[in-house]
């Protein structure tokens, strides 16, 4: 297989464009031979640059108005002082950033824009400098495919390309004397500390130093991957090499140092220039058994450490769910979460150092790692999905020529790499298992069509190789290296049996392969690994045996087998992305995104997409205040109204405990309760405005694992007792009656493989068929208790675009928080019939069984005849509603009301009546 390129993508050429063109009016240097006096006479051909300040800023401003970039005030220096061989020197650069998401041709763009650069000013030495060893290999792999593409583009000129090795020095005295284009690729830890090599006066270069050399040729720096590279200490290596000026390439800059294209996800994915994503989601559901715990991370805020833990909480509707929550030493993990399953759980310990949370039951845990989340069942639900899926696009895909890769991320080295690994003994069942159902994979071996690089451990044959300092890799591990990391045409060719790729951390920038079609997740949820460098690795498109891009959309399809669902995955990569420019927008700014301007909101979302920026937070809204008019509160009405409205009261009720069992028992035979299952669903992610995804759910969450008979069975008593109470409101039954509504169960068997989830599903309907019988038979009575009319605050606080003006109000101004109430007050306002009213505050409340209800409001109005005269005055309570039709409500939301209308009307003797609008007062 050879590679094919095409020269004229046009997103390509404009981002070659916006670099050269910020050179223009710079003549072409031909070979400028120089001499540098120092311990010893060396020569060097040197860049130069003959541009001033001025003139590069006003190229800079061109090409970014060019390209839809707000224009930068300056430009971007870096400076600092450095040891060259002539003693001590300032040194001064300029920098300039390109974004381009991964998977469209970065590294290509750049080696081009070097190219073009010699073609057009004469500029020959460049240092391409990466963060790591696996993109080291992938920009020298991009320079061998490339090297007959740019020959006939730019007429065979000539260009050397090689890695930097501290062991040919030769190299660094041929890249400064060379008269030729020179590019050297560097790993910034080859020349970031002093026992660099590169750093240290050597006999092999007749007792200069590497670094000098290097100096006196002013190269060109490209920054591949400028992210991993923004320490203090590396932008102190990157000024040693005294370099010319600095180009940045990557599509996740955190600091903007004068970007000059821009190619967002979002243009990639509108634009096809990548793979479509779908996301295979693997969850347990219905498994509330166990102790779950996740630790997301520590942090130590005014001397207090603190820990975020994902656990499972009891909510106040009685479902229990997964939430994060922040933890103190001595808190109890049974008082913050609601639920027994976490008795013992109290922390002892929280370590930001060792990184982990200890609890007073010596169990330990530590940042990344989950408790209690079933990891292997996941794992070989994953695992099992990816090989399958992996098989069944083979199948489809041969016929185009198209070999199929699937791109593994583990949670630990071990697991995978050790003989008897978790992972790797799951993956040989699956293949096995998997391959019989596949005519064209029957024949092949498991180990035969896997390999792992794990950067210094990389293994072909299951047994873990370290390097040897003294001889290198062993045949086999280098067998493995080279297949994974050099050799993208052997691992693209159907010859090759090697299909299905294993790492850690060390592929996750820098390395992709273009038929990478599955990236199965197998670290845990809380990884600390982004979304964005795991999905880059497969975004690239496809390339057939003949080394042609196959542009085809069904064809170009990406995989992700993640252990979360699909909502929080694409919500994940959505936040990844705004967080990622909400870092270049604050450092640009100078100030956080909640202090930035209405003129520089507007600005940034010209230039990123409204979707870039979260929304406008509360505070940059105006506050204000709806002050009381002190006078309205003495008018007789109103002194009327509230003596008819202010007596407090309490309820009586009644139950039937065989009738409530039977309701619950009748109603648990229409319940489905399903036993703990691992299940996947399908979503596809797509575009829901300019600069948002959205997941599109493209199946029903099937289920492929049953958990059932995995766990002891708990006191089920215990458990709907502890449910019931922790719910609002609180809910109290006799054991002897909850014994007996389990033993009248109609599915015992269900009972047994998730008593949890029958426990929550059993309260639920207590809750609702109690709920029912209370409000049927509830009578309220007046009490020696009520509110005072000095409780009215004078002024009550809030939003001024939430506060309506109001003449006729007891307040100058009415706090709505909906249309409905807009309206209402709009309503009340516009009718002459109407003297006063007032919106009850939060604080008059009526007790029910479900909970305490606030009404909404209070109205005087008259009653007139039908020529208009006054008749009588009416004293009203109102609640308003979308719908006068109590069934199409909320449960709750009907009851209360239904409580409400006892206790004013029954108790009170005051008229009570659920509207819509001001026209149906009566």
């Amino acid at each position: 297989m050879e590679f094919k390129f095409d020269a004229n993508q046009d997103f390509q050429l404009r981002a070659i464009e916006a670099v050269t063109a910020l050179f223009a009016g710079q003549p072409r240097i031909e070979t400028d031979l120089r001499f540098s006096l120092g311990h010893s006479t060396f020569a060097a051909v040197a860049n130069r640059l003959d541009l001033n300040d001025a003139e590069l800023l006003g190229n800079l401003h061109a090409v970014q108005r060019q390209n839809d970039i707000a224009p930068d005030p300056e430009l971007v220096c870096i400076e600092e002082r450095i040891e060259t061989t002539t003693g001590p020197k300032d040194v001064r650069f300029y920098n300039f950033s390109v974004e381009m998401e991964t998977g469209t041709g970065k590294t290509y763009v750049y080696l081009r824009t070097a190219l073009e650069l010699y073609r057009r000013y004469g500029l020959r030495k460049y240092i391409v400098v990466v963060p790591s060893v696996a993109i080291r290999e992938g920009v020298l792999k991009t320079l061998q495919i490339t090297r007959k593409h740019f020959q006939e583009l730019y007429d065979n000129v000539p260009y050397r390309y090689y890695a930097y090795d501290s062991a040919n020095l030769s190299q660094v005295r041929q890249f400064t004397l060379s008269d030729g284009v020179e590019i050297m690729v560097m790993t910034i830890a080859a020349f970031n500390k002093a026992s660099n090599v590169i750093l240290r006066t050597t006999d092999r270069l007749q007792g200069e130093t590497p670094v000098h050399l290097l100096q006196t040729a002013r190269p060109v720096l490209i920054l591949d991957e400028p992210q991993n590279m923004e320490s203090e200490k590396s932008i102190a290596a990157l000024s040693v090499l005294n370099p010319l000026f600095a180009l940045r390439y990557s599509a996740t800059h955190r600091v903007p140092y004068n970007v000059v294209y821009r190619l967002t996800p979002f243009d990639a994915y509108r634009e096809r220039l990548v793979k479509r994503i779908e996301v295979a989601s693997v969850v347990k559901e219905g498994d509330t058994a166990q102790p779950y715990l996740c630790l997301k991370g520590i942090a130590a805020k005014k001397r207090t450490l603190t820990a975020r833990l994902g656990v499972h909480r009891l909510m106040k509707s009685g479902i229990v769910k997964e939430r994060v929550m922040t933890v103190r030493p001595g808190d109890s993990l049974q008082e913050k979460t609601g639920r027994t399953e976490y008795a013992s759980y109290e922390i002892d310990e929280i370590s930001l150092s060792g990184r982990y949370v200890r609890f007073a039951n010596n169990v330990e845990i530590t940042v990344g790692q989950e408790l209690g989340a079933d990891k292997e069942a996941i794992f070989e639900a994953q695992i099992n999905y990816t090989v399958v899926e992996h098989m069944r696009k083979q199948a489809r895909l041969r016929d185009a020529g198209l070999k199929v890769l699937s791109l593994f991320f583990i949670d630990r080295v071990d697991n995978y790499a050790s003989k008897d690994g978790l992972i790797r003994k799951l993956f040989v069942r699956a293949f096995d298992q998997a391959k019989q159902r596949y005519q064209a994979w029957k024949d092949l071996d498991a180990q035969d069509v896997q390999a792992a690089y794990f950067a210094q451990r990389h293994t072909r044959s299951g047994e873990v190789i370290l390097e040897d300092s003294k001889t290198g890799e062993a045949e086999q591990d280098r067998e493995a290296y080279n297949l994974i990391m050099k050799d993208k045409e052997r691992l693209l060719s159907f010859n090759e049996p090697v299909a299905f790729i294993f790492s850690h951390s060390a592929l996750r920038e820098g390395w992709d392969n273009p038929n990478v079609f599955q990236i199965c997740t197998l670290n845990q949820t809380a990884s600390e690994v982004k979304k964005r460098q795991e999905v880059g690795r497969g975004v690239r498109l496809a390339v057939n045996q003949t080394g042609q891009r196959v542009h085809d959309e069904r064809v170009n399809v990406l995989t992700v087998v993640a252990n979360e669902s699909y909502e929080r995955f694409v919500s994940q990569l959505q936040s990844e992305i705004a967080f990622e420019y909400r870092d270049e927008i604050e450092s640009r700014y100078g100030k956080s995104i909640a202090d930035l301007t209405h003129e520089e909101r507007s600005r940034i979302a010209e230039e990123y997409g409204e979707g870039i920026l979260p929304p406008k937070p509360a505070n940059a809204r105006r506050r204000s205040v709806a002050r009381l008019r002190k006078e309205y509160t003495l008018k007789p009405e109103f002194q009327d109204l509230w003596k008819r409205i202010k007596p407090k009261t309490r309820y009586a009720v009644t139950i039937d405990s065989e009738r409530l069992i039977h309701d619950v028992v009748r109603e648990l035979k229409r319940a489905t309760i399903r036993p703990p299952r691992i299940t996947i669903t399908k979503a596809r992610v797509d575009l829901a405005s300019e600069s948002v995804f959205e997941a599109l759910q493209m199946s029903a969450a099937k289920s492929v694992m049953s958990l059932a008979g995995r766990y002891p069975l708990p006191n089920l008593v215990e458990i709907m007792a502890n449910l019931m109470q922790h719910t609002t409101p609180p809910v109290r039954l006799t054991r002897r009656t909850l014994l007996e509504i389990i033993r009248r169960a109609p599915d015992q068997q269900a009972l047994l493989d998730n008593p949890n989830e029958f426990a929550t599903i059993a309260v639920g309907i207590i809750k609702e068929k109690l709920a029912d019988q209370l409000i049927e038979g509830i009578k309220y009575e007046r009490i020696n208790e009520w509110y005072e009319m000095t409780q009215l605050e004078e002024e009550i606080p809030g939003w001024e675009d939430y506060l309506i003006p109001a003449t006729n109000s007891v307040y100058d101004h009415v706090g709505c928080d909906s249309d409905i109430e807009r309206e209402f007050v709009e309503g009340l306002e516009q009718r002459d019939d109407v003297k006063l009213y007032l919106k009850l505050p939060g604080w008059f409340k009526v007790p029910t069984p479900v909970g305490e209800y606030n009404p909404d409001w209070a109205i005087v109005m008259e009653e007139r005849d039908e020529y208009g005269d006054p008749i009588d005055k009416l004293y009203l309570v109102r609640e308003t509603k979308g719908t006068t039709e109590l069934a199409d409500l909320r449960p709750d939301e009907r009851r209360k009301i239904l409580c409400g209308e006892r206790h004013f009307e029954d108790a009170l003797g005051v008229d009570y009546k659920v509207v819509t609008s001001a026209n149906e007062l009566l």
